[in-house]
């Protein structure tokens, strides 16, 4: 392998050290190379630039003013009436009678030359990417976004939002997961947001546009609000500082968007498998409260501790919180079941034919009777989807019991562990003790128990009815009662545990007789006599001697 120049320059400059008296025509000779390099390598031991050759006259020379001037004209003009690479090789044929280059010429010259003329167009009113550091001062601003997440959900993995409100001093950060990004859902993870900072940033908290609360981007960072969101801020008293639209907007609020992340990769890996998303919730708020401990790159002190002098500088609470949940009044179609946002959900059977009064919220749906909550349901976010509750069939299935088998509520309700096995073995009893219909109406004369007695006592009533072999609904009350009658109260401090009466034996049902034998003291009295009765016998009636 051959000397590099700048290994042959050393060679040659050690050598002449070596002996200051050898010509450079020996050095020259030595090494293969003209004298003028070695005069070059003693003069200096960096090689100087290689030459670069003058570049070839081309024959589309005479045509780049005429191509430059057109890429110029599409600086202004409108975005789907710019010059293609074709339309410019044609002009030139056509305008200038320039037929010497072919078009592939022409299509690289154009592909190199149109974003060298866009940049030399921008020259001296152009500005530099980069970042500049900000500071935040305590309690004035924070920052706000959502992220995508995956849930195993109930056993299904389901895509949610992770909402994340970051003050911008401290690095406090409050996370909580919603079924989508509705404006329900917004505003719920600002109160909750809110109820945990014990306070409002005094300034005002930075967002992209995001739909639940902008619906019109106008020029600069003006935009039109949606009237809800703008009451809403003037509730809690803040201000919205909306980013730059784009991707260079989101450098702009780059806590809150590295935070998401951040939280994603650290405590939602691997996919959190829950039944609800309460029950996700619940475990995010503890998991909040413990990166209160946790430090941020450069800081010598933790989160929480930096908090701490933010709480005295947050604007106070309303006295009232703000229903983030919208009101509607969706009519119940015949099968007991409302619309809202293309989903559908099931209500009590007697409201069929009305309109009822529902609460729609992030993570929930509630329908209403005067102030009562007659129905609750998770809220669903695909179109069409649907969500029945067993429960709110039984007066329809009591005239239609053959529709039991294949209604959408029984799957849902097996599907949730509603139905269970216990429900299914008093079932087949019933069917097989008084036939199918019979059978399955007294199956839901028990399920319509569930509405007045503990879901505990009504399962232990029906194992007692199968031990006993009486499937009826009357069975099962009574043993019901009796399980609901047994369940001790909890003492208090104490550690002792109550025996159930001796009575109370889960072998089988229980006669009235037996519990009271086991209760009454034991009666010695002699058993009555009919003796006297005997002396009736011997007197006959008038007229028959």
């Amino acid at each position: 392998m051959g000397l590099s120049r700048a290994e042959l320059y050393a060679a040659i400059r050690r050598d002449k050290r070596v002996d200051p008296e050898v010509s450079q025509r020996t050095l020259g000779e030595k090494y293969g190379v003209h004298r003028r390099t070695v005069r070059q390598a003693l003069n200096s031991a960096v090689p100087p630039p290689r030459k670069k050759p003058t570049p070839r006259a081309s024959v589309l020379d005479p045509a780049k003013g005429w191509i430059d001037a057109m890429l110029r004209e599409d600086l202004a003009a409108p975005r789907k009436q710019k010059h293609t690479a074709r339309r410019i090789f044609q002009r030139l044929a056509q305008e200038h009678g320039f037929d010497l280059v072919s078009y592939s010429t022409v299509s690289d010259y154009v592909a190199v030359r149109r974003p060298q003329i866009r940049v030399e167009d921008q020259e001296g009113r152009r500005h530099l990417a980069g970042m500049v550091p900000q500071v935040h001062l305590p309690g004035e601003e924070a920052e706000v976004d959502f992220a995508d997440v995956w849930v195993r959900l109930a056993g299904e993995v389901t895509k949610c939002n992770l909402f994340t409100l970051r003050m911008s001093y401290s690095g406090k950060a409050v996370h909580r997961v919603y079924a989508s990004q509705a404006q329900e859902s917004f505003m719920e993870g600002h109160v909750e947001a809110f109820n945990v900072l014990g306070g409002v940033p005094s300034r005002h908290i930075r967002y992209d546009n995001l739909k639940p609360a902008v619906n019109r981007v106008c020029t600069g960072r003006s935009r039109v609000e949606s009237e809800r969101w703008t009451s809403f801020r003037s509730h809690y008293g803040f201000d919205a500082f909306y980013c730059i639209p784009g991707q260079e907007g989101a450098h702009e609020k780059g806590g809150v968007e590295q935070e998401g992340g951040r939280f994603r990769r650290t405590h939602l890996v691997p996919v959190p498998d829950v039944a609800s998303l309460e029950a996700l919730n619940e475990r995010l708020r503890e998991i909040d409260a413990e990166e209160d401990e946790r430090m941020l790159s450069g800081r010598l002190t933790s989160i929480g501790f930096n908090f701490v002098s933010e709480t005295d500088l947050l604007l106070p609470l309303p006295f009232e919180e703000f229903e983030c949940g919208i009101t509607l009044t969706p009519k119940v179609d015949r099968s007991s079941r409302i619309t809202v946002r293309q989903c559908h959900y099931s209500v009590p059977a007697r409201f069929i034919g009305q309109n009822v009064r529902v609460l729609l919220r992030g993570n929930e749906l509630l329908v209403f009777e005067k102030r009562e909550v007659a129905a609750r349901h998770p809220r669903l976010t695909r179109r069409g989807e649907f969500r029945d509750e067993l429960d709110h069939y039984l007066e329809i299935l009591l005239a239609k019991p053959g529709a039991m088998a294949g209604s959408t509520a029984l799957v849902t309700a097996r599907e949730n562990g509603s139905f269970t096995e216990v429900h299914e073995a008093f079932w087949a009893a019933a069917r097989s003790a008084h036939g199918d219909a019979a059978g399955t109406r007294a199956l839901i004369e028990v399920l319509l128990l569930h509405r007045r007695m503990p879901a505990a006592a009504v399962q232990q009533g029906m194992a007692a009815a199968i031990r006993a072999g009486a499937t009826t609904a009357d069975v099962v009350a009574v043993e019901a009662r009796k399980a609901a009658a047994l369940v001790p109260e909890p003492a208090e401090d104490s550690g002792e545990e109550t025996e159930p009466p001796p009575w109370a034996e889960p072998s089988g049902v229980v006669s009235l007789t037996a519990r009271r034998a086991q209760q009454l003291p034991e009666d010695k009295r002699p058993l009555p006599t009919v003796s006297h009765y005997d002396q009736l016998l011997k007197c006959q009636p008038k007229g028959t001697a």
